[in-house]
């Protein structure tokens, strides 16, 4: 078996306008970099699905699609919040990037592949069940574990999320549910400003300063997520992979560099072999310098092919 690489052309026509950092050129540096490092040809590169209404209606409600539909534009822009806009291209990308969520959890728990990889635009972990925002329409990775819950039978799913943002709405849609651990750090104060307060038992959020670097996260990860991921002895886990915390980001002010995302991978699949069978999902979150984003992508991608 090997890493599955889902991905499609879809996510490459949302876009958000000319300057907006969350663009298609991200997916094309990490192609790029895939290329360049030749790893490319030693993964399964699979093209998604569109994901359907029942599977974005296990996180979502309806009248956040209604609302979504209804103001997708025929042309030009339709402003979500001030920092994120639809053209009439998104709603399709929206549905390709949940899908490819939806379809690695599918393959991976058929046996297909030992973990996955989407490289699928828009992220995800900002969209709440019932708001779209900070550049997230749907919920990637939280559709896809409340996927491997109610479809596939599982009992207990973790999230790690090491985006520089908290997932507000990963919290949101799985606060309180015994079945979903999920395992954050962010740095803190800073958008959305969530994610310090009133915690659910079974979240496991880490707000860490600005500019704290890569051996401030291993510590934190090492004495507050592992042991809860240990006892909590998931059946899969799903990344929400967020690469903006990288020291060449300029939408984030933290400090840390790709030998920090192997190290973070490394811990995730130990968990995974020894509770899940090696079964991981994970999808890419933020990441907008476009040379750090596609060599962080690089480094994780190669830990979970184990190449």
């Amino acid at each position: 078996m090997a890493t599955a690489f889902y991905s499609h052309t879809d996510c490459l026509l949302h876009e958000m306008g000319e300057d907006h950092p969350e663009a298609p050129a991200r997916l094309l540096a990490i192609e790029d970099q895939l290329i360049a490092s030749r790893i490319d040809t030693l993964l399964e590169h699979v093209s998604p699905p569109l994901a359907d209404e029942a599977a974005l209606l296990r996180v979502h409600t309806q009248a956040h699609l209604d609302y979504l539909l209804t103001h997708a534009p025929v042309s030009g822009y339709a402003s979500i919040d001030a920092d994120t806009r639809m053209n009439p291209h998104t709603w399709r990308a929206a549905l390709r990037a949940a899908g490819a969520a939806l379809a690695a959890t599918d393959a991976v728990l058929a046996g297909h592949y030992d973990n996955a990889f989407c490289s699928v635009r828009p992220p995800g972990h900002h969209a709440e069940p019932a708001r779209a925002m900070g550049f997230c329409f749907f919920n990637n990775v939280a559709l896809a574990a409340r996927h491997a819950l109610d479809v596939h039978g599982l009992q207990r799913v973790a999230i790690v999320d090491f985006d520089v943002h908290h997932g507000n709405g990963t919290e949101a849609a799985f606060a309180g549910d015994p079945r979903v651990l999920m395992c954050s750090f962010f740095q803190h104060p800073f958008f959305p400003f969530t994610g310090v307060d009133h915690q659910a038992p079974n979240m496991v959020n880490i707000p860490l300063e600005a500019r704290a670097k890569g051996m401030v996260v291993r510590e934190a990860a090492d004495q507050m997520w592992l042991p809860r991921l240990r006892a909590f002895k998931p059946e899969m886990i799903f990344i929400s992979a967020g690469f903006d915390a990288h020291r060449e980001d300029d939408l984030g002010n933290m400090s840390l560099v790709e030998n920090d995302f192997i190290w973070l991978t490394e811990q995730v699949q130990q968990i995974a072999k020894r509770y899940a069978s090696g079964r991981i999902v994970s999808c890419l979150e933020g990441g907008y310098n476009l040379s750090a984003l596609g060599r962080s992508v690089v480094a994780h991608v190669r830990t979970l092919a184990g190449l």
